[in-house]
């Protein structure tokens, strides 16, 4: 275990900070290829590969070209003698939608609100359940904090508040890291925790600020088909509805309950809140159909020379969308060149990099996972079903979306402030010269919304250190520029296209920082710990303590 100064100290030490002997080999220049880089991120977002959708062609195409150059990097088989780990999944589209009644009072699907089953049956039905308003959904013991705390769920319907308590701080102080999201504050941890819980379903209040995104992005992205994961078990552990209300739909229901929207929230935030009947019964049903299919998760090795059983995880989604709305041009492909076959093309580059100079003590794996944009899949399967025991997995580095606007004087951090991990960061960012930048949207909780996130959830540390926005050639204001355009008009759009004037030297950099992490990491025999009081550090403990080896 690493002992050193706080986590917030750490990163602004990054300047003089001093790089370990055991981890001297991170501060050597990494060999990798721009060629390499380029010929891939070009390859996967040709139109050939049809936006890289699972269970499509090119899905297909993009596993089997993956394996390929796995191979010609020198990797070796991942998972026994494949480079495959097979992810079952499962698609569930509803219909026929029944309004929402609670109590007297009904609301229409889409407009007022939405929901889904995670349960492959055929039918959903919820029948007079009990309202109950449980403020944010969170048991947390190591905060003290406990919203379910003598209430019996069996049979009822949770509505839940988005976000954590103390989300609209204007600082990052408080029980829940105040302004800055923690895992508590997601909506899939709602979910999970009304399930165990034992509530029949779970409904979760919108607002635009606490949530990050409009009704818009929620009813576009909770009505039509939704890909889960095929755990084999028809979904039985979960609720038996999921979804969301709007915000004005929620102030109506507490109007008819003889309460108020602003202070049940203003009473949800304080920690002897206790969860309350709204005293109206919940009724709704829906359709659902389901189909099943199967994709790949991509895994090479190089396995490590002193102690090749420790694992030092990189990880990056292959996938996109497939075919997409058209722009005004008629293009309906999106082929996802930045999102995310840059992070691809990372894999392919930087593991052909370590094979040049040299396996590092520990072995170092590379796991192109599926199913990401349909929310976080082919990652989520591969933390349930891990080839590698996450106990003897000491950390990782996850790649999304590398910019290719030029050179910075920074990175954005993700999750700094976490774990240990922030001193190899600050080794690292001190050898290349630049600084750390905190995570500007902290609120949104993008640390929980990327592949990593099912392996932190599970107690593995792991990297997401996005593009600085500090440019070189035009400073902060450019590189905000850059980026707001980049999210206007191609993000997850036809226009997400491969470019040859592209500036690539960003994303070299960005490579190296990964190259130097992953040599660190790899070379050390510390195992980065989660900080005192952060919500992943007793799920590690358990994990570590359940293992003879490893951690």
């Amino acid at each position: 275990m690493l002992r050193f100064a706080s986590p917030l100290a750490m990163l602004s030490l990054a300047a003089c900070a001093t790089v370990p002997a055991s981890t001297s080999d991170s501060a050597v220049e990494a060999p990798i290829t721009l060629q390499t880089v380029q010929e891939t991120v070009r390859t996967l977002s040709s139109d050939a590969f049809e936006g890289r959708k699972p269970g499509t062609p090119g899905g297909q195409m993009t596993v089997d070209y993956l394996v390929q150059q796995f191979q010609a990097a020198g990797l070796q088989p991942g998972n026994g003698d494949s480079y495959l780990q097979q992810v079952p999944l499962v698609e569930i589209t509803g219909s026929d939608f029944a309004p929402l009644s609670v109590g007297d009072l009904s609301f229409e699907h889409g407009t007022d609100w939405v929901g889904v089953s995670y349960r492959q049956t055929p039918a959903t039905t919820i029948a007079n359940s009990e309202l109950v308003f449980v403020g944010y959904g969170i048991n947390a013991p190591e905060r003290g904090w406990n919203d379910y705390e003598g209430v019996d769920m069996t049979g009822k319907t949770a509505l839940i508040l988005v976000n954590d308590p103390d989300f609209a701080s204007d600082d990052l102080e408080g029980t829940f890291g105040g302004r800055a999201m923690t895992y508590y504050g997601r909506w899939t941890y709602k979910y999970e925790e009304a399930a165990r819980q034992g509530a029949t379903a779970a409904l979760i209040v919108h607002e635009d600020f606490a949530a990050s995104y409009g009704w818009n992005v929620v009813e576009g992205g909770w009505t039509g088909a939704q890909a889960y994961t095929d755990t084999g078990g028809d979904g039985s552990d979960q609720t038996a509805m999921n979804g969301w209300v709007s915000n004005d739909t929620a102030a109506t229901i507490f109007e008819a309950a003889g309460m108020d929207l602003g202070a049940m929230v203003e009473a949800a935030s304080q920690p002897d809140f206790e969860a309350v009947s709204l005293g109206m019964p919940v009724s709704t049903s829906f359709t659902n159909t389901s189909r099943r299919y199967t994709s790949n998760n991509v895994i090479g090795m190089l396995p490590g020379t002193a102690r090749p059983d420790e694992i030092v995880l990189h990880t990056a989604h292959w996938d996109h969308l497939g075919r997409c709305i058209p722009n005004e041009e008629g293009d309906d492909i999106c082929n996802g060149a930045v999102d995310n076959a840059t992070g691809t093309a990372a894999l392919v580059a930087l593991a052909e990099a370590h094979g040049e100079v040299g396996a590092t003590d520990r072995s170092l794996v590379f796991l192109a996972v599926t199913a990401e944009e349909s929310g976080l899949l082919g990652a989520e399967y591969y933390a349930a079903n891990p080839v590698f025991p996450l106990s003897q997995t000491v950390g990782g580095i996850n790649m999304d979306g590398i910019a290719v606007r030029g050179e910075t004087r920074d990175v954005n951090v993700r999750g700094g402030g976490k774990s240990e991990l922030d001193e190899y960061l600050a080794m690292a960012l001190a050898a290349q010269g630049r600084t750390a930048s905190p995570d500007p949207a902290p609120e949104a909780g993008y640390y929980y919304r990327s592949d990593h996130f099912p392996l932190v959830k599970r107690g593995v540390p792991m990297f997401y250190v996005k593009s600085g926005l500090d440019l070189v050639d035009g400073g902060t204001a450019r590189g905000e520029a850059l980026e707001a355009e980049y999210r206007a008009s191609a993000y997850h759009a036809p226009d997400d296209e491969y470019d040859e004037n592209w500036d690539w030297s960003g994303l070299m950099q960005d490579l190296d920082l990964y190259y130097r992490l992953a040599r660190a990491l790899g070379n050390t025999s510390d195992w980065p710990e989660w900080y005192e009081g952060d919500e992943f550090r007793a799920v590690r403990q358990a994990s570590c303590a359940s293992s003879n080896e490893g951690c």
